[in-house]
């Protein structure tokens, strides 16, 4: 359950965040030779460079995932390596505890890469010119009588996540940071 739960929150963000990232433009010539780079919006760590400073918020919330993927307690990430490791143990399996353990240590070291990426080095990231200073349109129409009820104008920078995005991310991060209250099967 842990692990659908982090996976599903890590997804949800890395596509919030590729999307989010449609407003600038990426000079690193890593990114720009990739074949299929419009399919996809992240397919690289480096792309995550310096996203705290885009995004704070949605920055934090991958860092607690990523923190759970690690077993940071108290998070949930945690207990459930704690639970997993404790049966293995009771059951006599002390290798592959050890091997376990190592496997764990091995991949923190990855995980912790990601983090100093997306929260301490620089972004690569600038404005696109071209939609700098854009307006986009956009007009709201009625279900009911498909009539135009509103016509809009607004600047790319006023694009934000839609608010069911923000709420799925919000809740399965908070699943995560709260399990520490009942940490039980």
């Amino acid at each position: 359950m842990q692990y659908s739960i982090s996976n599903l929150n890590a997804f949800i963000i890395l596509i919030s965040i590729g999307y989010s990232l449609y407003y600038y433009v990426n000079d690193n010539k890593e990114y720009q030779q990739l074949l299929d780079k419009n399919n996809s919006p992240i397919q690289l760590i480096s792309q995550l460079k310096g996203y705290f400073y885009i995004n704070p918020v949605l920055a934090l919330s991958f860092a607690v995932t990523i923190f759970s993927f690690v077993g940071i307690p108290p998070l949930i990430g945690f207990f459930a390596k704690q639970m997993v490791l404790s049966a293995a143990l009771d059951s006599g399996y002390v290798f592959i505890t050890l091997v376990g353990i190592l496997t764990s240590v091995i991949s923190a070291v990855y995980y912790l890469n990601i983090i100093r990426q997306v929260f301490f080095d620089k972004p690569e990231y600038k404005v696109n010119p071209a939609l700098e200073n854009a307006d986009l349109h956009a007009s709201i129409v009625s279900s009911k009588s498909e009539a135009q009820v509103q016509k809009l104008t607004f600047k790319v920078n006023n694009i934000v996540l839609s608010s069911s995005l923000t709420i799925t991310i919000s809740i399965l991060t908070l699943i995560i940071l709260l399990f520490m209250l009942m940490p039980q099967e």
